[in-house]
């Protein structure tokens, strides 16, 4: 899978540059506890970027509180993320990946009934995510 990535790294390189968290949850597929990520609760205007390649993934706009312990949006920025269908866990769910260096987002639930634009819930991993606040970020 990874070589349909443009940002590519080895696992001892990216396990050089991520934090052990980073590392479990991007590369490995990992999931952080519910209500402890640090973006959980954050409502400040500003863009998420994928904490492994820095590409910006999701306006705070995007982001709703769905009281489900990560971080929630309604949709990513255009061409941002890749989504992949996940059996494991014996269930069916779609992961969804960073475009640009297939690191290990989350989960995107869909028909949850959120009043929303696009009924879909992204749950994203905090640790998978930077914040760059709006006075530092570029417009998009």
């Amino acid at each position: 899978m990874s070589s349909q990535f443009p940002v590519k790294y080895s696992d001892s390189e990216w396990a050089a540059k991520l934090t052990a968290a980073q590392f479990e949850v991007l590369r490995l597929k990992g999931t952080e506890r519910p209500h402890t990520g640090k973006y959980n609760k954050t409502t400040d205007a500003g863009v998420y970027n994928c904490a492994g390649c820095e590409q910006p993934l999701y306006k705070s706009s995007t982001k709703f509180d769905a009281h489900c312990g990560w971080p929630a949006f309604y949709e990513a920025l255009p061409g941002s993320i890749v989504t992949i269908e996940d059996r494991s866990g014996g269930m069916l769910r779609t992961e969804m990946v960073c475009s640009n260096c297939g690191g290990h987002l989350g989960h995107i639930f869909k028909g949850e009934g959120f009043k929303t634009p696009t009924d879909e819930r992204h749950c994203v991993n905090s640790v998978s995510l930077k914040f760059i606040d709006a006075k530092d970020a570029p417009s998009l």
